[in-house]
């Protein structure tokens, strides 16, 4: 009686998953080679959450004068003039020394289908927060609409990113070199807080600074971020 052994079926290509890939080359290239080196710095993240209840009021008594104010450019304004007072966090890492720059200006980083953009507003601290507002919102569509030209991403001092469109508390974000500080912002959330001895819900963000620890201590980074914090909870704005 003979035996037969029946061949194994290759599979059929329908059945093979099929590769995909996302190059590294052009724009996701760019961002891939910027983040390997600020990762390669020596990082420390300080963290904080901030009150914002004095912000919403005054984001709301602005909306209803027809003024609208994103809490980015309230952050970007408060990081700005704390920065006056702390400029060693306003500063570029070169090969052998930590080049002090006199003039803020504060990358806004925007999220695009295929990468991040940083534009940047030029002199920040320089301006009142309606001139701000316009700025960053025009700097903002402009990166989205590939409208910017490259000088507008160039200069930039420090950075701040905003991931309050999404669910995220708090991140550490890499910071972008040769820069030497990037500031994370986490949604706003409604959170118990303590007033006058009472528990009340309040508006609550988190700031998370990230610093290259050769060009700052822990200590003068806690004192810029503490400032921050202050700047924002007490809306001191100009």
């Amino acid at each position: 009686m003979s035996t037969s052994v029946a061949a194994s079926a290759a599979p059929s290509s329908s059945a093979v998953a099929e590769r995909r890939t996302v190059a590294l080359s052009g724009l996701r290239g760019a961002i891939a080679r910027n983040m390997a080196q600020g990762w390669q710095a020596p990082r420390v993240a300080h963290s904080v959450d901030v009150d914002l209840s004095r912000v919403e009021t005054l984001r709301a008594e602005r909306a209803a004068a027809g003024e609208k104010l994103s809490l980015n450019t309230l952050v970007i304004h408060a990081v700005s003039r704390a920065l006056r007072s702390h400029p060693r966090l306003n500063a570029l890492m070169r090969e052998k020394e930590i080049e002090l720059v006199d003039d803020i200006n504060i990358g806004i980083a925007v999220a695009l289908d295929d990468g991040l953009m940083v534009p940047v507003v030029r002199q920040a601290d320089t301006k009142p927060l309606a001139a701000l507002a316009a700025e960053a919102r025009q700097l903002a569509e402009g990166a989205r609409t590939g409208a910017l030209t490259g000088g507008a991403y160039q200069r930039g001092t420090f950075t701040v990113t905003n991931l309050g469109g999404t669910r995220v508390d708090r991140f550490s974000p890499v910071i972008n070199p040769p820069q030497v500080a990037i500031l994370g912002v986490g949604r706003t959330r409604q959170q118990a807080v303590v007033k006058d001895g009472s528990v009340v819900a309040a508006a609550v963000a988190n700031l998370t600074l990230v610093f290259d620890h050769r060009a700052v201590d822990g200590y003068p980074a806690a004192l810029f971020l503490g400032e921050v914090a202050r700047r924002l909870e007490q809306a001191e704005f100009d």
